[in-house]
């Protein structure tokens, strides 16, 4: 049995496995951590994902411990479950960034692009070197949706906190503002993909993955659970800690 955590900024996503089948996915509020297990679990393996900081941790820490097992606060470094880190410095790569090109690498016969749409949007390359291995090349962040419209209604005197949506052309301010956003992170994402060949493959996840969806085009893998997905390949493998 292995439980696995992905804290992020916004929610709190978990999963129980048996070790053949998911016995429970679901998301809880950050500040009120609460897991939903079936009853009885109880787990061989622990592990988490965590970007929320040392409280959320201190919160989170009696929850897991009912499972009845040690707890891996994963940490990113440069190799795991055959993907290589090529970070400048492996270990300041965000966990959860680590564990979902963990679990993107199986999806990725060729060089793709790895997307986590939610508070924040990060587009990773994950490439294939001359050895078919998979390695961690890099990769941007940048606001997500909801904090680029919050900066603007935040840091203007005159635009709103849009409640607008998708327009070509839009024709009023809430549109206005909501198309560019969503523009701005597809952008980013055609501009990360147009590194690699032709035809690659982006993997995308997070929150924000099916407001996302209908504006990219090509070889799109939506994965609503890849960072836990991640963390099972690193709870069940046996990897090198």
């Amino acid at each position: 049995m292995y439980l696995l955590v992905d804290a992020g900024n916004s929610r709190l996503k978990y999963g129980a496995h048996d070790g053949q089948h998911w016995l429970a996915r679901a998301a809880c509020p950050l500040d009120l951590p609460r897991l939903d297990l079936p009853e009885g679990f109880r787990a061989r393996r622990i592990v988490v994902a965590n970007v929320a900081g040392a409280a959320l941790a201190g919160r989170l820490a009696p929850h897991l411990a009912q499972a009845g097992a040690d707890i891996e606060w994963l940490r990113a470094e440069a190799g795991r479950c055959g993907v290589a880190n090529d970070y400048a410095d492996p270990a300041s790569l965000g966990a959860d960034r680590w564990a979902a090109a963990i679990g993107a690498a199986p999806l990725l016969e060729k060089d793709g692009i790895v997307v986590c749409a939610g508070t924040a949007t990060t587009i990773d390359i994950l490439r294939h070197d001359a050895t078919g291995q998979a390695r961690f090349a890099g990769g941007c962040i940048l606001p997500g949706l909801r904090m680029m419209r919050e900066s603007l209604a935040r840091n203007t005197a005159g635009l709103p906190l849009a409640q607008g949506r998708f327009a070509e052309p839009p024709r009023n301010t809430h549109d206005a503002i909501a198309t560019g956003c969503l523009l701005a992170q597809t952008g980013a994402i055609a501009g990360m993909a147009a590194t690699l060949p032709p035809g690659a493959p982006i993997v995308l996840t997070g929150g924000n993955a099916e407001m996302l969806l209908p504006h990219l085009t090509g070889d799109i893998r939506l994965q609503p659970w890849l960072v836990l997905d991640g963390l099972l390949r690193i709870a069940t493998e046996g990897c090198a800690r």
